[in-house]
């Protein structure tokens, strides 16, 4: 359904049963949990799906290690149950990871462990031997009734560095445990929204669009894409806006019944770092560890270049969040504690982002003691107007555990009953995945005529999704783009059926081209091309549009236009020696 015919379709008949204001991966997961049970369901997202903390997260899908410090032993289980259900529902995007912990001391962190876990400090501390091993074995017991993966092991100081050679050569010893990664978070929102749409034809979405109250007390849908606006009339309102809740409360109820701040986030900033030799020391591990000041540091391999943060910091603001100069020297000072041995240059760091995590109101001075957990509280009104269902906190691992608590909460409050459940519910292309990927690569290349090779980079990025895609590509003229891995049919696709409203949508969070480091500035101008055509724009449109995007890449990326010229040249260099080798 496209923007106008959602918006006729509200103003002909605006009542609702739920309208989830908030399009990150929380409000995508209850708008889905309510569409699956037949719900009349409206998701209204201001920017794009996914676009803040749901795309700036570490790519970790994890129990939470650390968090048993703080005595959050109930989110770790749940997390760690929701963790192996996205290795079963999204196995596409969602992959184990080996993780191993460098050991700097023997009994360092007991003490203070204690103590933090009794409320009587804040300070980090070192975590030696001991604390880990008690906290490995929790994570074991937590896991043992599934054993979807290894129980952890540790390693002495030779053997680990006989593994990692390049780790400080000050560590006592290391321990390897296994959690998950996610590869395409973005996608795997755009495919829990997909779900929703396709389950349920009164489940409607709309990205660019945002909900005002009016001075009369009614609520007033605002489509910044095409100017329109409508009235709607909903019997429940969900705010799901993460870092922005307690702003977004403010448009949504009258002063008088809003309730005190509910958000206390932090900003975590992370790099991609492409350098051979960093990549080559990892082994294919994520090292989890401690930075001198206590901070847990992370360290993995991402789609060919190395992902390495996180800051974490408080913040107001979450609209101005970026990575800034002094964040970038931390992370890298932390990286060089790690692995002295490898230098970075700050040309290698090919993409950084930024985003608020989403944490209860606290006044704690420690970052790293607000609690984790999620909860929702439920605002009644006194002037008339619908309940407000507040989500608060969450991580992106128990993205669908709490939208389900979320949607139960929703039901009961409108009388309805839950009739389909999700815990087993495969997500998106994550749906009919073969145990043996090369029977059905040869079966769709036979079906499509694609060659082998480009059907297995589709099915690396959508999973099963990617037959449906590949006859698409198929049944039109096709053409090359500056990028190899693309073509003109497969944008196409992307644009006509995921929303793309902005050069920003479809290449910073329907692809991976901007955080890989892949982007050219030829690869800008001839994906410009394509959206433009399907679009319709004006040439002043999309000379407006470029300029949005290269401003956004800069300032909130680290990515200059600079840059992106340079790759243009790589391009060509990389083009004239294959050639000549040829």
């Amino acid at each position: 359904m496209k923007r106008e015919e959602i918006l006729d379709g509200l103003r002909h008949s605006p009542k609702v049963d739920v309208c989830v204001i908030g399009g990150g991966i929380n409000g995508i997961s209850v708008f889905r949990e309510l569409a699956l049970q037949g719900l009349s369901v409206l998701l209204v997202e201001k920017h794009d799906y996914c676009s803040g903390a749901s795309s700036a997260l570490s790519r970790m899908v994890h129990g939470g290690l650390r968090y048993l410090e703080n005595g959050e032993f109930k989110l770790v289980q749940e997390s760690l149950v929701e963790r192996d259900r996205l290795l079963r529902n999204a196995p596409h995007y969602v992959a184990p990871l080996p993780t191993t912990v460098p050991v700097f001391d023997i009994f360092s962190g007991l003490g203070n462990g204690i103590v933090r876990f009794l409320g009587l400090s804040r300070r980090p501390s070192r975590r030696g031997a001991v604390a880990i091993k008690a906290g490995l074995g929790i994570y074991d017991f937590l896991t043992r009734k599934r054993a979807l993966m290894p129980r952890h092991q540790f390693r002495g100081r030779r053997t680990t560095l006989e593994k990692w050679p390049s780790l400080n050569p000050d560590i006592k010893s290391s321990a390897t445990y296994f959690d998950a990664w996610v590869s395409h978070p973005e996608r795997l929102g755009i495919e829990l929204l997909q779900d929703g749409l396709a389950a349920n034809g009164e489940a409607r979405a709309l990205n660019y669009a945002e909900l005002r109250r009016d001075a009369e007390g009614g609520y007033r849908l605002e489509d910044r894409i095409g100017g329109g606006a409508c009235t709607i009339e909903p019997a429940l309102i969900i705010n799901a806006t993460g870092g922005w809740i307690d702003i977004a409360n403010e448009m949504l109820l009258s002063r008088q019944s809003r309730p005190v701040p509910l958000m206390g986030g932090t900003k975590g900033s992370h790099l991609i770092i492409d350098n051979a030799a960093l990549y080559d020391a990892l082994a294919g591990h994520m090292i989890y560890y401690e930075n001198e000041d206590g901070r847990i540091c992370i360290l993995f391999p991402y789609l060919g270049k190395v992902l390495v943060g996180s800051t974490d910091i408080r913040v107001d603001d979450p609209e101005a969040v970026r990575c800034e100069a002094d964040e970038r020297d931390y992370i890298l000072q932390s990286l060089a504690f790690v692995l002295p041995g490898i230098p970075i240059r700050q040309e290698e760091i090919v993409f950084q982002f930024s985003g608020v995590r989403p944490l209860p109101a606290s006044n704690d001075s420690f970052t790293g003691r607000i609690p984790r957990d999620h909860f929702c509280t439920m605002v009644e009104p006194g002037d008339g107007g619908p309940p407000v269902l507040c989500m608060i906190g969450g991580k992106w691992t128990t993205f669908r555990s709490f939208g389900e608590m979320a949607a139960d909460m929703a039901l009961e409050k409108l009388g309805r009953t839950r009739r389909v459940a999700t815990a087993d519910r495969p997500i998106g292309g994550g749906r009919g995945f073969p145990e043996n990927a090369v029977v059905w690569l040869s079966r769709v290349t036979s079906e499509t005529g694609l060659s082998s090779e480009r059907l297995a980079k589709l099915f690396g990025r959508y999973g099963t999704d990617a037959e449906a895609i590949g006859l698409f590509i198929v049944a039109g003229a096709d053409a090359p783009l500056p990028h190899g891995g693309y073509s003109t049919r497969e944008l196409q696709f992307l644009i006509d059926t995921e929303a793309v409203e902005h050069l920003d949508d479809l290449l910073l969070r329907r692809t991976t081209m901007a955080i890989c480091g892949e982007l050219s500035l030829d690869m800008v101008d001839a994906s410009l091309d394509v959206l433009a055509r399907e679009k319709r724009w004006t040439p002043a449109r999309c000379a407006g549009e470029r300029s949005r995007f290269l401003t956004l890449l800069s300032e909130r990326h680290g990515v200059d236009e600079a840059m992106l010229i340079a790759r243009n040249e790589q391009r060509s260099t990389e083009c004239d020696t294959t050639a000549k080798s040829g």
